[in-house]
């Protein structure tokens, strides 16, 4: 069964491919380790700086797509089960947990890295342009750049480790459709909204 279209699932590489030489750019800026193994650091902080620059870009670009929209409704949207989905997996009761397309951890990790991006965007850009700002803003946002980007990267190794986990996921996420079997016992609700032809 159709999951992703073409363009949502640009949207996510793209997004993915950004955030990812963000991620490492930082980690080579930041951790004396790595950092004494680049020779061009200025070539380093200028990637690290477009690099977070566009990273709203491929979301901003998906507003073309309906079918892109509508997954933002989506997982803009906490229903009752969402809250009883993320009872069961913070209690890690086992069993099966109800949710639709998206289920409440994905509908919280797009809602965090949605606003961790704009303010990651706006505290780099007080640091990219340090005249233009007062002392006090400068210290302030480095502050927080850089603690966020710590969570960032936390939860996105999170992330990618739960896809690992899931091969149906990464697969509907790859080609943009989903097992209809995997599709029954990990989001019945969204099955359910899109029966089989014929049914």
């Amino acid at each position: 069964m159709r999951r992703f279209t073409t363009a949502e699932r640009w949207v996510h590489r793209a997004s993915a491919a950004l955030m990812g030489v963000a991620i490492v750019t930082a980690a080579f800026l930041y951790l004396p380790a790595l950092a004494e193994l680049v020779g061009r650091r200025r070539l380093l902080v200028i990637v690290h700086e477009w690099s977070g620059v566009l990273l709203p870009l491929p979301l901003l670009a998906g507003l073309a797509s309906k079918a892109f929209r509508a997954d933002l409704d989506r997982l803009n949207r906490f229903a009752t089960y969402d809250w009883r989905w993320l009872s069961r997996a913070v209690r890690r009761v086992p069993g099966p947990r109800v949710s639709g397309k998206f289920n409440a951890g994905q509908k919280l990790y797009a809602s965090f890295m949605a606003g961790a991006v704009l303010v990651m965007l706006g505290t780099g850009i007080v640091m990219w342009f340090p005249y233009l700002t007062p002392l006090v803003w400068r210290t302030g946002s480095t502050f927080v750049h850089d603690w966020l980007a710590i969570f960032i990267g936390v939860l996105v190794i999170g992330h990618i480790g739960m896809a690992v986990r899931d091969p149906d996921a990464r697969r509907a996420l790859r080609t943009g459709f989903a097992d209809r079997r995997w599709a029954r016992r990990e989001h019945p609700l969204w099955e359910k909204e899109n029966p089989p032809p014929g049914e």
